[in-house]
Parts: structure tokens; C-alpha cells; sequence
């Protein structure tokens, strides 16, 4: 009897046991070093919007060493989270490509924004602003007209401030303005009045009880939000809410209601989208230093 028949038995247990670790070894491989497009982690949102509407975009994938996000209409990021506008309407192919070997796309619908008819004759100038604003806060003011030459007066330097079309012009002293338009289209000037609120400042109320003091930062912070939500100017009500209590961190956590937390720019950046949603309350947290929320806790309905 030779060797292979004396140890037969062995010979294939041994066998088979190389097989199983050889596999095992593979799959270990094919997850934590061969990737493919389907390992890419990332979001584009909405897939159906409007000429001029903002475009989101997010890449979390972790063992991405180099990226490149394709827009489909010549424009190209390197970032992680930003967002895009497009020019015209039509179907865009959305890429994302990570370390130049994995790509993964995403469909984008962009319509024609609705345009309001124009009668035979010129419409009268008005102003696109808000009655009411912070001190500080970036507010804009827009021009709703035919006209070509603009001359801004804010009211609060008794100068020409603008001579733009659109302009975002931030009060440094609390009041009501009356805010001029001068145009070429009209020799009569066009009003608007503005009532500047202070900004509550925690060094300079040590007085309020703190009730109060965090009663005023709740509805603050409900007010700019609910901004958001009624389709008003993102960036400025997003920046003064990261500015004014949020130390300029992104990632403070939002709760809302019985959800899964999440961080802020993605809440602010899925509220302009998400129609119709009433804040009902907010309610913050801070540090231990009172300077800087972490936490906001919020019920929404819609």
C-alpha cells in the first residue's frame, strides 16, 4: 500500500481545508480591498427640479481617495458636499468618480422654469424684500422690473448703497428703514419699509432671566427655519442660524420629532425641498460655556 493510499483520508481533509480557507481569503479580499461602484456611498438630490433650482450633492465613501463629480453640463467638483445650478433644461447624467477606476451616476431632470406671461405693456417696478429682518442678517432685496439701471438707498447711510438689480445689504443698527429705488424706467422713486430687529446678544442681557434668554433662541431659530421652509433665500437664513449659534459647525445634531437624528446642513438642505412643513417648536442646547448649541430638538408637522 503506498503513501497517498495509507493517507488518503488526510489527503483530502487537507485539500479541502485549503480550499476553504483559499475562499474565505477571497471574500476578505473582494470586501475590504476589491471595490466596486456599488461600495460608492453618495446622494444626489432632488432628481427633478427647475432651471435656477439648487442641486445637492454628497460623497461619504470611505475608501475613496480621490473623487470627481461630472454634472453633465461641463461643470466638474472635487468636494465632498456642495451644490450646483444648471443654466438650461434637459436629462443630465449625474457621475461620480472615485479614484478614477468606480463610477457611479445618477439621473437628473431639469424642466424650463415657468415663465409669467408679459403684457404688451411694461409692468410696474416693485421690491421683492421682507417687512421684517435681524440686525446683521444678510437680506435681499430684489427688483421686480423692465428697467436696466437701478440706484439702491438702504436708509441706514443716507448714501446710494447698490446700483444692482438684486443686492444683499445687512443692517448694522436695529429700526425701521424705508428702503428707495430709483430706475430709469420712472422718475417717481419706489418705497419699501423694513423693521430691523436686534440680535439678541447673551453678554448684553445678564439681566433675563434664563427662561427668557433661551425662549429667544428658540423662536429665533424657529423663524429662520420656517424661512427656509416657505422657499425663502437659503443661504441667508442657513448662515446666520451657523453664524449666530452654531459656532459654524455643520454637524450639530437635529432631532426631529421621533426620527433618526441627523446633522444640520443635511435637515436645512432637505427642509427647502421638503413642501409645505410647519415648525411647530424648537428647542436648543448648549455648551457648557452657554455659547454654542449642540443639540437641536425639533417638532415639525406638514
Amino acid at each position: 500500500m503506498n503513501y497517498f493510499q495509507k493517507n488518503k483520508k488526510n489527503i483530502i481533509i487537507g485539500v479541502i481545508a485549503t480550499l476553504l480557507i483559499a475562499a474565505l481569503v477571497a471574500l476578505w479580499l473582494q470586501k475590504k480591498v476589491i471595490h466596486s461602484a456599488d461600495d460608492i456611498v453618495a446622494v444626489v438630490y432632488p432628481s427633478s427640479l427647475s432651471v435656477g433650482d439648487t442641486l445637492l450633492f454628497e460623497d461619504k465613501t470611505q475608501f475613496a481617495k480621490a473623487k470627481k463629480w461630472n454634472f453633465g453640463d461641463g461643470s466638474t467638483s472635487d468636494q465632498n458636499r456642495g451644490i450646483h445650478f444648471y443654466n438650461k433644461p434637459g436629462y443630465y447624467s449625474v457621475s461620480l468618480i472615485i479614484d478614477n477606476k468606480y463610477t457611479k451616476t445618477f439621473a437628473v431632470m431639469v424642466s424650463a422654469r415657468q415663465m409669467k406671461q408679459k403684457d404688451s405693456t411694461k409692468i410696474a417696478t416693485t421690491i421683492e424684500a421682507p417687512a421684517q429682518a435681524m440686525q446683521n442678517e444678510n437680506v435681499q432685496f430684489r427688483a421686480v422690473s423692465d428697467a436696466t439701471r437701478f440706484a439702491w438707498k438702504f436708509g441706514e447711510t443716507g448714501n446710494t448703497d447698490a446700483k444692482d438689480k438684486m443686492f444683499i445689504y445687512a443692517y448694522k443698527k436695529p429700526g425701521d428703514y424705508r428702503v428707495t429705488l430709483l430706475t430709469d424706467e420712472s422718475e417717481e422713486p419706489i418705497y419699501h419699509m423694513i423693521k430691523i430687529l436686534p440680535t439678541y446678544n447673551s453678554l448684553e442681557q445678564d439681566e433675563v432671566p434664563v427662561e427668557d434668554v433661551y425662549k429667544k433662541i428658540d423662536d429665533d431659530f424657529k423663524y429662520h427655519l420656517q424661512q427656509i421652509a416657505n422657499g425663502n433665500s437659503f443661504n441667508m437664513h442657513y448662515n446666520y442660524l451657523l453664524r449666530t449659534y452654531l459656532c459654524n459647525n455643520e454637524n450639530t445634531v437635529v432631532k426631529v420629532s421621533d426620527s433618526k437624528a441627523n446633522n444640520f446642513y443635511m435637515y436645512c438642505a432637505g427642509l427647502q425641498f421638503d413642501k409645505n412643513v410647519v415648525i411647530q417648536s424648537v428647542k436648543v442646547n448648549l455648551d457648557d460655556k452657554q455659547i454654542c448649541v449642540t443639540k437641536v430638538d425639533i417638532n415639525q408637522s406638514k
